[in-house]
């Protein structure tokens, strides 16, 4: 068998198979204390099974496609398949490489379509007629925060895929929500100083902003970090999601007295929406005695990608990347290229880390019984997973840990080689008072599904 690794500039090559894993054997369930009826207990049941809500299909399928094969990957790896990726590097760790409490664990994938109601209408089937103990995916905080309500009123545990909006563990927070990836917030803290640094601080901003409750958080925090710069906000328009082109948002820009536009998009509408904003010259030009500048404050290696040339020089932030040399991201890398024959993306990774770490919570608490498994990830302070230290906070359960400013790579060595890591932001520099947000987390206890 030919197994792929992927070396730091991001070229492929291959080498001979190693010695496969050795599987260990299954023990049974064992009961814990805790006598309460919960939905889809897999004591049960006998089965566990984890629901991968994801979109296949919509303006954001890349980024789901993606996050879908990392979820395929965590569990191969829980089950004691492969080479055990982020399980030989999570500190602590519960996790035995022999399932979840010693039973494998089987899953059900869906297609949210990039749509909130979809996602919503799947996380419901996995629940009602797949009988998922945990529910995990989405792209769109939209979907994100549809799903964790959802699950919520059914007593069900949600491990969010990637969502960037502050909403999803600020004001629509709940106690059965769980979020590894990183906010808007954060990303305004990290990027701003990189921004000043770059293109100084006065200038005229622009932004377009995708209309839904990622685009305006974002919009709202960049914003906010950017006129503390001295920044001044020119005008802030919405687009819908999903729009191929760009034209009627992009020629008022030009005659707006801006000179830095602020493209609040993610997925196929950032793919889009910046090399048009380049083919309409705007990096060509001048105004107010600067050049004209882009800034993407949010964006992945997919994007990237798919932005081809336009996307050189341009700033924005990450929660991951698949270059960085800790022992996690070389350990997830290498898993995911050998699987794969590609680079990981943030995407894929935020989504591996949520199934392992809601599965070693399942394991410390020696239960699927959902209050014990959430207090077991609140507070939890891990390492290993590719973030440096990180804790799940536990009064909104969003997770702490450094975050990354990138940027478009001027000379790209191969076609993954897309961006550089220009800055970290520590974690203490990205924490910040949970009452800013407000909402509440609801109870512990589980309503019957």
């Amino acid at each position: 068998m030919t197994k792929f690794i992927i070396n730091r500039r991001g070229l492929l090559r291959t080498m001979g198979a190693g010695a496969a894993a050795t599987l260990a054997s299954p023990a049974f369930f064992t009961r814990g204390a805790w006598a309460d009826n919960f939905c889809n207990d897999p004591t049960a049941s006998g089965k566990i099974i984890f629901g991968f809500n994801v979109p296949q299909t919509g303006s954001y399928a890349e980024e789901g496609l993606d996050q879908l094969k990392g979820y395929e990957l965590a569990v191969k790896h829980i089950n004691g398949e492969g080479d055990g990726g982020l399980i030989n590097t999570l500190k602590p760790l519960s996790l035995k490489g022999n399932g979840v409490l010693g039973q494998k664990v089987g899953f059900v994938s869906g297609d949210t379509q990039t749509n909130t109601d979809a996602a919503r209408d799947g996380a419901r089937r996995m629940i009602e007629r797949d009988g998922a103990i945990m529910v995990t995916g989405s792209v769109t905080s939209g979907e994100a925060i549809a799903v964790q309500s959802l699950c919520q009123e059914r007593g069900v545990i949600y491990m969010a895929g990637l969502t960037h909006s502050n909403d999803t563990t600020g004001k629509d927070k709940r106690r059965y929500g769980f979020r590894h990836f990183f906010n808007a917030f954060q990303s305004g803290v990290a990027i701003a100083p990189h921004l000043a640094s770059a293109y100084g601080t006065n200038r005229r901003a622009y932004h377009l902003t995708a209309d839904y409750t990622w685009g305006w958080t974002q919009e709202e925090s960049i914003k906010d970090a950017t006129e503390a710069l001295g920044w001044e906000t020119v005008a802030t328009v919405r687009t819908p999601l999903g729009l191929g082109d760009y034209s009627q948002y992009l020629t008022p820009v030009l005659n707006s007295g801006a000179d830095v536009l602020i493209l609040n998009h993610y997925g196929h509408d950032m793919v889009n929406s910046l090399p048009q904003a380049v083919q309409f010259g705007l990096r060509d030009r001048q105004a107010n005695g600067h050049n004209f500048e882009i800034v993407v404050p949010m964006f992945s290696e997919l994007m990237a990608v798919g932005a081809g040339e336009a996307v050189k020089g341009i700033i924005g932030t990450s929660n991951w990347h698949w270059a960085l040399e800790d022992e996690g991201t070389r350990a997830f890398t290498k898993s995911y290229g050998e699987a794969y024959g590609t680079p990981p993306s943030q995407s894929s990774h935020t989504g591996y880390v949520q199934a392992i770490l809601y599965a070693d919570a399942v394991e410390r608490a020696g239960s699927f019984y959902p209050p014990e498994v959430i207090r077991a990830l609140e507070g939890h302070e891990f390492d290993g997973m590719g973030n440096g230290p990180t804790l799940y906070r536990d009064s909104d359960h969003q997770c702490f840990k450094e975050v990354l400013v990138v940027q478009g790579n001027d000379n790209p060595t191969s076609q993954f080689d897309v961006l550089n890591v220009i800055g970290r932001s520590a974690r203490a520099d990205v924490t910040y008072d949970p009452a800013i947000f407000g909402g509440e987390l609801g109870p512990y206890e589980p309503n019957q599904c």
